[in-house]
């Protein structure tokens, strides 16, 4: 017998998220905010409340949410009719915690060399969002740009996992003059020089 389709509301440090899921299979995750858009709850879906199921995905996203370096690896099923998305996305979910990649990198990853504008657009399609880390993804030389959710929540997952500020070890390494980095250690002021 197939497990019945659930849902449950997540209250996290970065807003409530709705998660519609079957078993162990994460199918949706919704940011439950004015103006933030709504897949809704499925018809028929059953509704979960606190205290959730140990091994469940709402309790998952919870310990997640209490450290940001547990493996969040549930298995996913979103719906979309591309395969290049499916591709993408299952490349993403390689990159773990701690750790970012470019849209270069990861359309060379997902084999789509080049692809790096079609892999923004597969970020922006992700029905998935932090179980598939679209956070992780970062623009060349370790830019921040793009999060469907927000900048600052992209911001304070990447720190939540201790990337923040990115690693010079990202996918490309960091562009010289741009994104300070971990690695890179303080900056230090030029001495102006003195006239005569």
């Amino acid at each position: 017998m197939e497990a019945p389709l659930e849902v449950a509301d997540v209250p996290t440090p970065i807003g409530l998220f709705r998660l519609a899921y079957q078993g162990s299979v994460v199918r949706v995750v919704d940011l439950v905010e004015p103006g933030a858009p709504q897949t809704g709850i499925p018809p028929g879906a059953v509704r979960r409340r606190p205290p959730f199921r140990a091994g469940s995905p709402p309790q998952r996203l919870r310990d997640y949410f209490r450290d940001g370096r547990r493996a969040l690896d549930l298995p996913v099923a979103p719906e979309s009719p591309s395969e290049f998305d499916r591709k993408v996305w299952n490349a993403l979910q390689a990159v773990p915690a701690g750790r970012t990649v470019t849209y270069g990198e990861l359309a060379r990853r997902a084999g789509f060399p080049g692809a790096a504008r079609a892999v923004g657009g597969a970020m922006a399609r992700n029905p998935i969002p932090i179980v598939i880390p679209c956070h992780r993804v970062v623009g060349k030389g370790g830019a921040m740009q793009g999060y469907g959710l927000g900048l600052w929540r992209k911001r304070w997952l990447l720190d939540h996992e201790g990337s923040w500020p990115l690693r010079s070890r990202s996918a490309e390494g960091p562009r010289p003059g741009g994104q300070r980095t971990l690695d890179a250690g303080p900056r230090t002021a030029r001495p102006t020089p003195r006239g005569p």
